[in-house]
Protein backbone atom coordinates (compact mmCIF):
# COMPACT_ATOMS: atom_id res chain seq x y z
CA UNK A 1 0.00 0.00 0.00
CA UNK A 2 1.32 3.85 -0.74
CA UNK A 3 1.14 4.79 2.58
CA UNK A 4 3.68 2.51 3.89
CA UNK A 5 5.97 4.24 1.27
CA UNK A 6 4.40 7.52 2.85
CA UNK A 7 4.95 6.84 6.42
CA UNK A 8 8.56 6.14 5.38
CA UNK A 9 9.38 9.24 3.58
CA UNK A 10 7.67 11.56 5.59
CA UNK A 11 9.65 9.82 8.62
CA UNK A 12 12.31 10.79 6.56
CA UNK A 13 11.47 14.63 5.46
CA UNK A 14 10.19 15.78 7.57
CA UNK A 15 10.77 15.57 11.38
CA UNK A 16 9.82 17.51 14.74
CA UNK A 17 7.76 19.57 18.99
CA UNK A 18 10.83 19.26 20.80
CA UNK A 19 11.28 19.87 24.16
CA UNK A 20 13.84 18.14 27.03
CA UNK A 21 12.82 16.07 30.12
CA UNK A 22 12.96 19.40 32.03
CA UNK A 23 9.58 21.37 31.67
CA UNK A 24 10.10 25.03 29.90
CA UNK A 25 7.94 25.72 32.26
CA UNK A 26 10.49 25.59 35.05
CA UNK A 27 12.74 27.70 33.73
CA UNK A 28 12.40 31.38 35.23
CA UNK A 29 13.65 33.36 32.32
CA UNK A 30 14.88 32.63 28.69
CA UNK A 31 18.00 34.89 27.75
CA UNK A 32 17.15 37.57 24.84
CA UNK A 33 20.34 36.54 22.92
CA UNK A 34 21.22 37.42 18.97
CA UNK A 35 20.05 35.81 16.42
CA UNK A 36 23.86 34.77 15.55
CA UNK A 37 24.09 33.24 18.57
CA UNK A 38 21.28 30.93 18.71
CA UNK A 39 22.39 29.87 15.30
CA UNK A 40 25.69 29.43 16.50
CA UNK A 41 24.59 27.52 19.22
CA UNK A 42 22.26 25.31 17.24
CA UNK A 43 25.08 23.95 15.10
CA UNK A 44 27.71 23.86 18.12
CA UNK A 45 24.86 20.93 19.18
CA UNK A 46 25.14 19.16 16.04
CA UNK A 47 24.72 15.50 15.90
CA UNK A 48 28.52 14.05 15.83
CA UNK A 49 28.23 10.25 15.64
CA UNK A 50 28.88 8.07 12.43
CA UNK A 51 25.65 5.94 12.46
CA UNK A 52 22.63 5.00 13.74
CA UNK A 53 20.13 2.12 14.10
CA UNK A 54 16.72 2.35 15.86
CA UNK A 55 14.18 0.78 16.46
CA UNK A 56 10.84 2.10 16.10
CA UNK A 57 6.98 2.15 17.26
CA UNK A 58 5.03 4.34 14.29
CA UNK A 59 1.17 5.32 14.10
CA UNK A 60 0.20 6.20 10.97
CA UNK A 61 -3.20 8.32 10.00
CA UNK A 62 -5.30 9.57 7.33
CA UNK A 63 -8.72 9.90 6.02
CA UNK A 64 -8.71 6.48 4.80
CA UNK A 65 -6.61 4.36 6.65
CA UNK A 66 -4.92 4.08 10.32
CA UNK A 67 -2.14 1.50 11.16
CA UNK A 68 0.39 0.68 13.38
CA UNK A 69 3.98 -0.59 12.10
CA UNK A 70 7.59 -1.25 13.31
CA UNK A 71 10.22 0.08 11.34
CA UNK A 72 13.84 -0.27 12.12
CA UNK A 73 16.07 2.34 10.78
CA UNK A 74 19.56 2.65 10.09
CA UNK A 75 21.89 5.76 8.89
CA UNK A 76 25.31 5.86 8.18
CA UNK A 77 25.44 9.94 8.01
CA UNK A 78 26.03 11.74 4.54
CA UNK A 79 26.19 8.28 3.20
CA UNK A 80 22.61 5.93 3.50
CA UNK A 81 19.15 6.24 5.38
CA UNK A 82 17.62 2.62 5.66
CA UNK A 83 14.39 1.79 6.28
CA UNK A 84 12.28 -1.99 7.58
CA UNK A 85 8.76 -1.89 7.71
CA UNK A 86 7.05 -4.57 9.62
CA UNK A 87 3.71 -5.58 11.17
CA UNK A 88 3.12 -8.51 13.85
CA UNK A 89 6.65 -9.84 12.98
CA UNK A 90 5.86 -9.73 8.61
CA UNK A 91 8.17 -7.64 6.10
CA UNK A 92 5.92 -5.19 4.58
CA UNK A 93 8.31 -2.50 2.66
CA UNK A 94 12.07 -1.07 2.92
CA UNK A 95 13.27 2.24 1.91
CA UNK A 96 16.65 2.84 0.51
CA UNK A 97 18.33 6.57 0.51
CA UNK A 98 21.48 7.70 -1.08
CA UNK A 99 22.27 10.89 -1.81
CA UNK A 100 21.72 10.53 -5.05
CA UNK A 101 19.00 8.02 -5.31
CA UNK A 102 15.79 6.95 -3.66
CA UNK A 103 14.21 3.20 -3.47
CA UNK A 104 11.04 1.27 -1.47
CA UNK A 105 9.45 -1.25 -2.55
CA UNK A 106 5.95 -3.03 -0.71
CA UNK A 107 5.66 -6.70 -0.40
CA UNK A 108 1.69 -6.67 -0.55
CA UNK A 109 0.96 -5.35 -3.92
CA UNK A 110 4.43 -6.10 -5.03
CA UNK A 111 5.33 -2.53 -6.08
CA UNK A 112 8.58 -0.61 -6.30
CA UNK A 113 9.90 2.78 -6.74
CA UNK A 114 13.86 3.77 -7.86
CA UNK A 115 14.38 7.34 -8.70
CA UNK A 116 15.84 10.49 -7.54
CA UNK A 117 14.31 13.64 -4.85
CA UNK A 118 12.72 15.03 -7.89
CA UNK A 119 8.85 13.41 -7.56
CA UNK A 120 9.21 13.45 -3.99
CA UNK A 121 9.99 16.87 -3.72
CA UNK A 122 7.20 17.83 -6.31
CA UNK A 123 4.66 15.08 -3.90
CA UNK A 124 5.65 16.84 -1.08
CA UNK A 125 5.76 20.65 -2.01
CA UNK A 126 9.13 21.11 -1.07
CA UNK A 127 12.39 20.63 -2.35
CA UNK A 128 13.82 17.70 -0.70
CA UNK A 129 17.71 16.32 -0.94
CA UNK A 130 19.82 13.89 1.25
CA UNK A 131 21.08 16.53 3.39
CA UNK A 132 17.60 17.98 4.53
CA UNK A 133 16.32 14.15 4.84
CA UNK A 134 18.98 13.54 7.09
CA UNK A 135 18.85 17.03 9.17
CA UNK A 136 15.35 16.62 9.97
CA UNK A 137 16.00 12.83 11.48
CA UNK A 138 19.01 14.09 13.57
CA UNK A 139 17.20 17.32 14.94
CA UNK A 140 18.90 20.02 12.86
CA UNK A 141 17.34 22.84 10.25
CA UNK A 142 16.57 21.70 7.00
CA UNK A 143 18.46 25.02 6.24
CA UNK A 144 21.51 25.77 6.33
CA UNK A 145 21.04 28.67 8.79
CA UNK A 146 24.55 30.24 8.53
CA UNK A 147 23.26 31.30 5.38
CA UNK A 148 21.07 34.18 4.59
CA UNK A 149 20.01 36.64 6.61
CA UNK A 150 17.22 35.75 9.95
CA UNK A 151 15.34 37.28 12.09
CA UNK A 152 14.72 35.76 15.65
CA UNK A 153 12.05 36.22 18.77
CA UNK A 154 11.04 34.68 21.76
CA UNK A 155 7.69 32.86 21.41
CA UNK A 156 5.92 30.89 23.82
CA UNK A 157 9.16 30.13 25.68
CA UNK A 158 11.25 29.02 22.86
CA UNK A 159 13.35 30.92 20.19
CA UNK A 160 11.60 31.56 16.70
CA UNK A 161 14.30 31.95 13.48
CA UNK A 162 12.42 33.08 10.41
CA UNK A 163 13.82 34.53 7.01
CA UNK A 164 14.56 38.02 6.92
CA UNK A 165 13.02 38.20 3.62
CA UNK A 166 8.95 36.89 2.92
CA UNK A 167 8.81 34.14 0.21
CA UNK A 168 5.42 34.92 -1.28
CA UNK A 169 5.06 30.94 -2.30
CA UNK A 170 7.09 29.47 0.66
CA UNK A 171 7.40 29.26 4.22
CA UNK A 172 9.16 28.17 7.07
CA UNK A 173 9.76 28.88 10.52
CA UNK A 174 12.16 26.93 13.16
CA UNK A 175 11.87 26.53 16.88
CA UNK A 176 14.73 26.33 19.00
CA UNK A 177 14.66 24.66 22.51
CA UNK A 178 17.13 27.35 25.06
CA UNK A 179 18.36 24.50 26.93
CA UNK A 180 19.60 22.44 23.96
CA UNK A 181 19.20 24.93 20.95
CA UNK A 182 17.84 21.54 19.64
CA UNK A 183 14.92 22.22 16.95
CA UNK A 184 11.50 21.70 18.84
CA UNK A 185 9.80 22.46 15.43
CA UNK A 186 10.36 23.47 11.85
CA UNK A 187 7.62 24.20 9.62
CA UNK A 188 7.65 24.38 5.74
CA UNK A 189 4.25 25.97 4.43
CA UNK A 190 3.75 26.29 0.51
CA UNK A 191 1.17 28.74 -0.01
CA UNK A 192 0.05 27.81 -3.56
CA UNK A 193 -0.03 24.46 -3.52
CA UNK A 194 -2.02 24.56 -0.12
CA UNK A 195 0.75 22.11 1.68
CA UNK A 196 1.97 22.34 5.35
CA UNK A 197 4.35 20.06 7.16
CA UNK A 198 5.07 20.25 10.61
CA UNK A 199 7.36 18.21 12.23
CA UNK A 200 8.04 18.37 16.26
CA UNK A 201 10.11 16.35 18.55
CA UNK A 202 8.50 15.32 22.33
CA UNK A 203 11.25 14.64 24.52
CA UNK A 204 15.24 14.65 23.61
CA UNK A 205 16.85 11.93 25.63
CA UNK A 206 21.06 12.10 25.90
CA UNK A 207 22.57 9.28 24.55
CA UNK A 208 26.23 8.96 24.96
CA UNK A 209 26.45 13.04 24.82
CA UNK A 210 24.17 13.33 22.25
CA UNK A 211 20.94 15.10 22.39
CA UNK A 212 18.59 12.44 20.37
CA UNK A 213 14.80 12.40 19.84
CA UNK A 214 12.56 10.21 22.01
CA UNK A 215 9.00 10.81 20.06
CA UNK A 216 8.31 12.50 16.68
CA UNK A 217 5.09 14.23 15.71
CA UNK A 218 4.21 15.21 11.95
CA UNK A 219 1.58 16.47 10.74
CA UNK A 220 1.05 17.15 6.64
CA UNK A 221 -1.76 18.68 5.35
CA UNK A 222 -2.48 18.91 1.78
CA UNK A 223 -5.60 21.22 0.77
CA UNK A 224 -7.78 19.56 3.58
CA UNK A 225 -6.20 16.11 3.52
CA UNK A 226 -4.31 16.01 6.96
CA UNK A 227 -1.68 13.21 7.29
CA UNK A 228 -0.40 12.16 11.14
CA UNK A 229 2.42 10.31 12.26
CA UNK A 230 3.54 9.64 15.78
CA UNK A 231 6.92 7.66 16.28
CA UNK A 232 8.52 6.74 18.87
CA UNK A 233 12.10 5.30 19.23
CA UNK A 234 12.39 2.78 21.44
CA UNK A 235 16.32 2.01 21.03
CA UNK A 236 19.17 4.00 19.60
CA UNK A 237 22.84 2.45 18.93
CA UNK A 238 24.94 4.64 17.91
CA UNK A 239 28.52 4.18 15.65
CA UNK A 240 27.95 0.58 15.30
CA UNK A 241 29.21 -1.62 12.20
CA UNK A 242 25.43 -1.54 10.06
CA UNK A 243 24.54 -3.55 6.85
CA UNK A 244 21.84 -2.11 4.40
CA UNK A 245 20.54 -5.21 2.80
CA UNK A 246 18.04 -3.97 -0.62
CA UNK A 247 17.22 -5.76 -3.72
CA UNK A 248 13.97 -4.90 -5.51
CA UNK A 249 12.26 -8.56 -6.18
CA UNK A 250 12.04 -9.67 -9.46
CA UNK A 251 8.44 -9.25 -10.91
CA UNK A 252 7.59 -6.38 -8.58
CA UNK A 253 5.66 -3.60 -10.36
CA UNK A 254 7.11 0.37 -10.37
CA UNK A 255 5.10 2.83 -9.44
CA UNK A 256 4.87 6.71 -9.77
CA UNK A 257 4.29 9.04 -6.68
CA UNK A 258 1.58 11.19 -8.59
Amino acid sequence: MKHYFKIGILILIALTSCKSKKSLTDMDIIENISTKKIISNHYDHNFNQKTVSANLNTKYSDSKTSTSINIKLRIETDKTIWMSATKFGFPLAKVKITPNRVSYYEKLKGTYFDGDFSLLSKWLGTELDYEKVQNILLGQAVLNLRKGKYDSRIDNQLYEISPKKENELFGILFFLNPENFKLNRQEITNTEKQQLLSVSYANYKNIKGEQFPENINIRATDHEKLTTINIEYRSVEFNEELTFPFDIPTGYKEISLK
